[in-house]
């Protein structure tokens, strides 16, 4: 440190960053924390001091702010010992039940290992400083001069022309602009943002997963605006305004607005994106294909199906040209080796015919992937396609995760599916107890904390689990069963090893469900509200694997099934009808059956004469659930009962959403759909009672008839 100090001191480089401890007074620094708020910046040397901790995300964030010509200095521990030093960042990865010194150091020793042997990095010991290495990347592609006044590159130009042009256009054509970073996709986009308001439109509405990742786009539309009133998130200009908002906030409140822009979408869960692209008719995203906050690989797959679907004239535009430094540039390409930026998936066409009967199951040990850089790149990759938002920080948990296991499925010798899962629980009786009150969280147990602390079930954390993370097919392979595969041979291989439940915890939407219940896993809970990083409810599915697992499971069930009505029923809950739909099937409860005989009563007037709802509320509710529970009622019918009996919505709400003309029409279809139940459940001596009730209602109408 002291070395760099003194480079740092000669070279008199006004813009540099140092993050982490200062080896000398006078050294402005930063945390690593801080160092994401320098995104879009530019420095002409970086000192990333590594005996304060190595974060792999703020790593790759600063990396991308050293222009061409820069120099980047990296202080490390001996290269070959680096692995054993006390990192503090490796607590972020550290579990309940082991110690931050147990952990391995894999990824610090891949990373030592990536650096000896790139030619390009320059390594310097308090032994020796070996001579500069010569330029082994691929000479600069020379193009002639190019000026403009706010563009740096002809990529950056055509980008911001293609975005006036959403406006200026037909309506629902989005543009999609990907790069990776340090391509200007950011600035493209507060400079069209400008460009438009200079041309007289009123507003632009600006979203991205987090405030600051709009930092250079503000800046750029601000230098463009020379006159206008701006703040660091909003721009006002001759009647013409640029402002920021939350993606939710702008699904909640929707605005006019002449164009939305959403950067860094591939950071934004796909609900979101679709909502957004559902709501604004003029729309243009863009995000990093590779960066430190996540990867578009995942947005490429999942969300361009969804424009191919529902904006079939979407356009895309790639910008390649890097603003501050030259193509093919040797840093770069070094930070997205260490850092695993650029792995991706085998090729479709090697594993296109991939199938459940010709494929093998391994689960490979982190010792044999770090010595296969292949196989690393494909599993990474596969996670990265499977999840909107995979960082740098998930290879060092991959790698180096202490209670951590990994299967796959291979096809030709390459990996077609994965699944990262965790080894959980098996805590004392007194810790379970602390958990079971609140007192404790152990860092990663997830799932045995939930079922202590939210289920109430104490014992459960004195049991050992598997959980599956992350779950992962091919998306040339997806649709022929690996994933369910994979799943029986985790379960399988679990039993073996005597572990009391197989489960998983994720955002819950339709089609995951689907996929978990197939697995033979079953819902014991659903969260109250959307998850901060999926947008979705995180749901808890379990299947057991031992008598105490079984025991166990049954009570969390029975669990589920009494809280999940009520918390249907909770005014905050915006769950979805059709998810609760889907929750709401197979659950234990009461058999309509065993109804009072006033209850049934209450049932037949409203169905069958003109008893008022709200008077026959709870046979209602009972016979509603029983019958969502069985499956007997699905699609438009299941969606009116879930919104109005079980979530309780408000009658005008309800209307809206169901397209009648209001309280009036639902009674009615109420009334019908409650009778259809009421004579499916009700005994001979419930039908005898309806047949006379309706036969007193015919002598009423043909009473009313009479002149």
């Amino acid at each position: 440190m002291g070395q760099a100090a003194a480079a740092l001191h000669r070279l008199d480089i006004g813009d540099y960053l140092w993050i982490g401890e200062p080896a000398a007074d006078g050294i402005r620094v930063l945390s690593n924390d801080q160092a994401l708020g320098y995104l879009g910046q530019e420095c002409g040397l970086l000192v990333y001091n590594a005996f304060a901790g190595f974060d792999p995300d703020a790593f790759g964030a600063v990396s991308g702010t050293l222009r061409g010509g820069g120099l980047l200095l990296l202080l490390t521990p001996p290269l070959s010992r680096w692995h054993a030093y006390p990192d503090p960042q490796a607590e972020r990865i550290r579990v309940a039940g082991f110690e931050t010194a147990e952990l391995e150091g894999r990824f610090l020793r891949r990373i030592a290992t990536l650096l000896e042997g790139d030619p390009s990095a320059l390594i310097v010991t308090r032994e020796a400083v070996p001579p500069p290495p010569g330029h082994s990347g691929a000479s600069a592609q020379r193009l002639p001069p190019f000026t403009h006044p706010l563009c740096r590159t002809r990529d950056q130009l055509t980008a911001v022309e293609a975005i006036v042009r959403v406006v200026t256009g037909h309506r629902k054509r989005p543009l999609v602009l990907t790069s990776d970073r340090g391509r200007g996709k950011s600035s493209a986009l507060g400079i069209a943002a400008a460009q438009l308001i200079k041309a007289g439109y009123r507003k632009v509405l600006v979203t991205a997963p987090r405030q600051g990742a709009v930092a250079s786009l503000f800046e750029l539309a601000a230098r463009a605006l020379p006159t206008a009133d701006s703040s660091p998130f909003s721009l006002h200009c001759d009647g013409g305004r640029i402002d920021y908002h939350a993606p939710d906030h702008l699904l909640s409140d929707p605005q006019s607005a002449d164009l939305l822009l959403v950067d860094e979408a591939a950071a934004i869960p796909t609900v979101i994106l679709q909502g957004l692209l559902a709501r604004y008719p003029r729309i243009a995203f863009a995000t990093t294909v590779h960066g430190y906050e996540g990867t578009g690989l995942g947005f490429n797959i999942r969300f361009k199906r969804h424009l191919d679907r529902k904006r079939p004239q979407w356009r895309e535009l790639t910008l390649s040209e890097p603003i501050r430094w030259a193509q093919d540039d040797p840093l770069e390409r070094l930070i997205f080796r260490l850092l695993a930026l650029d792995a991706t998936p085998a090729q479709n066409s090697l594993v296109g015919d991939a199938q459940a009967h010709n494929t093998s199951l391994e689960f490979p040990t982190r010792d044999q992937l770090l010595a296969r850089e292949s196989d690393l790149k494909q599993l990474f990759g596969l996670l990265v396609t499977a999840h909107y938002r995979t960082t740098p920080l998930d290879l060092r948990h991959l790698l180096d995760g202490p209670n951590l296991k990994i299967a796959t499925l291979r096809h030709r010798g390459l990996i077609v599916a994965v699944a990262l899962l965790a080894g959980e629980g098996g805590f004392s009786t007194e810790l379970a107890e602390q958990i079971w009150s609140g007192r404790r969280r152990p860092r990663g147990h997830l799932l045995a904390q939930s079922l202590a602390a939210h289920l109430g079930l104490a014992n459960a954390a004195t049991l050992k689990g598997m959980r599956i993370m992350r779950i992962a097919v091919h998306p040339a392979a997806q649709g022929r069963g690996l994933g369910r595969l994979l799943v029986e041979s985790i379960r399988e291989d679990a039993g073996k090893a005597g572990l009391d439940y197989l489960g998983t915890s994720f955002g819950a939407t339709p089609g995951l469900i689907g996929f978990w219940r197939r697995c033979g896993l079953q819902a014991v809970r659903i969260g109250l509200r959307p998850g901060a990083s999926s947008s979705h409810p995180s749901a808890i599915f379990l299947q057991p694997l031992s008598s105490s697992g079984a025991a166990m499971a049954g009570e969390a069930r029975g669990c589920y099934s009494k809280q999940l009505p009520a918390q249907l029923g909770d005014g905050s809950n915006r769950l979805s009808s059709s998810l609760a739909s889907l929750l709401l099937l197979h659950i234990d409860h009461p058999s309509p059956t065993r109804l009072a005989s006033q209850d049934w009563l209450d049932l037949v007037a409203f169905a069958f004469a003109r008893r008022g709802y709200d008077l026959s509320l709870y046979g209602i509710e009972r016979i509603t659930l029983a019958a969502l529970a069985e499956g007997l009622v699905t699609g438009e019918d299941a969606r009116l009962l879930i919104k109005r009996v079980i979530q309780k919505q408000s009658w005008r709400r309800c209307a809206s959403d169901l397209k009648l003309s209001g309280r009036g029409a639902l009674v009615r279809q109420i009334r019908r759909l409650i009778g259809n139940l009421v004579l499916h459940y009700g005994d001979d001596e419930v039908l005898g009672l309806v047949r006379r009730t309706r036969a007193g209602a015919d002598r009423s109408e043909q009473d009313r008839s009479l002149p």
